[in-house]
């Protein structure tokens, strides 16, 4: 069973996902610990109502370097194999990236390479995607390397833009699908059907005993 650290900057809502699919079987990992850089993100309630060993380091008190410290002893004493990114908004240090190399994934909602890298976060990305006018959007879940969002794509999942569409409607349609493909990448890693090869990223077939 894969043990799994998740960072978290707000509500959580990817979060509550990874932990519903792991409730019900569907993902043979354990979410041990969840850190935040805000004390007051909703994402350490609901870890806590699991009883997850939970961790804040608000960045109102400790620089960016002391939190990336703070975070990589805590993933190193608990043994993490798979760090997760459910919304943490501050940067990874290149020391962690080092240490969890292709082991450290995010989800962004858009289709990268569109609407992406610095300043695009949030509302920020889908008021982007409807402002260039596109009629496709979506969200992508990828490997965290240096760079903003660079990292091997391990699945996308797109999304429709509709006439009319605001920011915040489009936002509401594609964290549908985030809760969707978040714990399916999580889950294809756990099982081992994640092979990374440069940017390519193969998903090996389902096994069957």
């Amino acid at each position: 069973m894969l043990k799994i650290g998740v960072l978290v900057s707000g509500n959580g809502s990817n979060l509550q996902s990874l932990l519903d699919n792991i409730d019900i079987g569907n993902i043979d990992g354990e979410v041990c610990v969840v850190i935040s850089d805000r004390c007051g993100a909703y994402g350490l309630e609901r870890a806590q109502k699991h009883g997850i060993p939970t961790f804040s380091f608000d960045k109102s008190k400790y620089s960016n370097e002391e939190i990336n410290k703070k975070i990589l002893k805590l993933l190193k004493d608990m043994d993490i194999s798979l760090v997760v990114l459910a919304g943490f908004l501050s940067i990874l240090s290149s020391e962690i990236i080092r240490e969890y190399k292709n082991a450290i994934i995010n989800i962004h909602p858009s289709l990268i390479p569109s609407f992406c890298g610095p300043g695009f976060y949030g509302i920020k990305v889908h008021e982007s995607a409807i402002k260039y006018g596109v009629k496709v959007s979506g969200c992508t879940v990828h490997f965290v390397d240096e760079g903003t969002d660079t990292g091997p794509i391990i699945l996308q999942s797109a999304v429709k833009v509709l006439d009319y569409d605001t920011p915040e409607c489009l936002q509401k349609r594609i964290l549908e699908q985030e809760h969707i493909l978040l714990p399916k990448a999580v889950k294809l890693i756990c099982e081992g059907r994640v092979i990374v090869s440069g940017r390519n990223v193969y998903i090996e077939e389902e096994k069957n005993d």
